[in-house]
Protein backbone atom coordinates (compact mmCIF):
# COMPACT_ATOMS: atom_id res chain seq x y z
CA UNK A 1 0.00 0.00 0.00
CA UNK A 2 1.48 3.51 -1.44
CA UNK A 3 1.04 6.09 1.79
CA UNK A 4 2.03 9.62 0.94
CA UNK A 5 2.50 11.59 4.42
CA UNK A 6 1.62 15.48 5.18
CA UNK A 7 2.77 17.54 7.85
CA UNK A 8 -0.27 19.61 8.30
CA UNK A 9 2.20 21.89 10.49
CA UNK A 10 4.18 22.87 8.22
CA UNK A 11 2.09 24.42 5.54
CA UNK A 12 0.26 27.92 5.69
CA UNK A 13 -3.28 27.39 7.38
CA UNK A 14 -4.93 28.95 4.26
CA UNK A 15 -3.49 26.33 1.41
CA UNK A 16 -3.64 23.14 3.50
CA UNK A 17 -7.18 21.98 3.20
CA UNK A 18 -6.69 22.39 -1.02
CA UNK A 19 -3.95 21.21 -1.23
CA UNK A 20 -4.89 17.66 1.18
CA UNK A 21 -8.05 17.66 -1.05
CA UNK A 22 -5.77 17.42 -4.22
CA UNK A 23 -3.38 14.95 -2.91
CA UNK A 24 -6.27 12.78 -1.84
CA UNK A 25 -7.89 13.45 -5.68
CA UNK A 26 -4.55 12.43 -7.15
CA UNK A 27 -4.64 9.42 -5.11
CA UNK A 28 -5.12 5.56 -6.90
CA UNK A 29 -8.01 3.43 -4.94
CA UNK A 30 -5.92 1.78 -2.04
CA UNK A 31 -3.48 4.15 -1.73
CA UNK A 32 -3.72 6.67 1.76
CA UNK A 33 -2.34 10.00 2.78
CA UNK A 34 -0.98 9.69 6.63
CA UNK A 35 -2.31 13.68 7.99
CA UNK A 36 0.29 14.81 10.92
CA UNK A 37 -0.62 17.52 12.73
CA UNK A 38 -0.76 18.97 16.29
CA UNK A 39 -4.18 19.72 16.60
CA UNK A 40 -7.19 16.89 16.35
CA UNK A 41 -8.11 17.59 12.50
CA UNK A 42 -11.55 16.87 12.71
CA UNK A 43 -12.71 20.08 10.66
CA UNK A 44 -10.96 18.85 7.47
CA UNK A 45 -12.45 15.01 7.93
CA UNK A 46 -15.67 16.37 8.39
CA UNK A 47 -15.01 18.59 5.54
CA UNK A 48 -14.07 15.06 3.81
CA UNK A 49 -16.88 13.14 4.59
CA UNK A 50 -19.44 16.17 3.47
CA UNK A 51 -17.72 16.57 -0.22
CA UNK A 52 -16.52 13.24 -0.98
CA UNK A 53 -18.56 10.57 0.91
CA UNK A 54 -18.33 6.86 0.41
CA UNK A 55 -14.92 7.55 -1.35
CA UNK A 56 -12.34 7.24 1.74
CA UNK A 57 -11.57 5.01 4.96
CA UNK A 58 -10.68 7.18 7.93
CA UNK A 59 -8.27 5.34 10.76
CA UNK A 60 -6.83 7.51 13.73
CA UNK A 61 -3.69 6.38 14.15
CA UNK A 62 -2.76 9.03 16.69
CA UNK A 63 -4.77 10.96 19.03
CA UNK A 64 -2.65 13.68 21.05
CA UNK A 65 -2.05 15.07 22.93
CA UNK A 66 1.27 16.85 21.30
CA UNK A 67 0.56 14.99 17.76
CA UNK A 68 -2.88 13.63 15.54
CA UNK A 69 -2.49 11.00 12.51
CA UNK A 70 -4.88 10.32 10.88
CA UNK A 71 -5.05 8.21 7.49
CA UNK A 72 -7.51 8.56 4.64
CA UNK A 73 -7.31 5.69 2.38
CA UNK A 74 -9.19 5.93 -1.06
CA UNK A 75 -11.55 3.26 -1.94
CA UNK A 76 -11.22 1.33 -4.90
CA UNK A 77 -14.08 1.38 -7.37
CA UNK A 78 -16.54 -1.70 -6.61
CA UNK A 79 -15.71 -4.23 -9.05
CA UNK A 80 -12.39 -2.92 -9.77
CA UNK A 81 -9.44 -5.20 -9.01
CA UNK A 82 -6.94 -2.33 -9.18
CA UNK A 83 -4.68 -3.49 -12.45
CA UNK A 84 -6.06 -1.63 -14.95
CA UNK A 85 -5.12 2.08 -13.34
CA UNK A 86 -9.05 2.98 -12.20
CA UNK A 87 -9.70 3.90 -8.64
Amino acid sequence: MTEFVIEVQKMEPQHRHAFIFQQFDNLQGGESILIVNNHDPLPLLRQFRETRPEQFVDEYLQKGPTEWRLRLTKKKKEGCCGFCGES
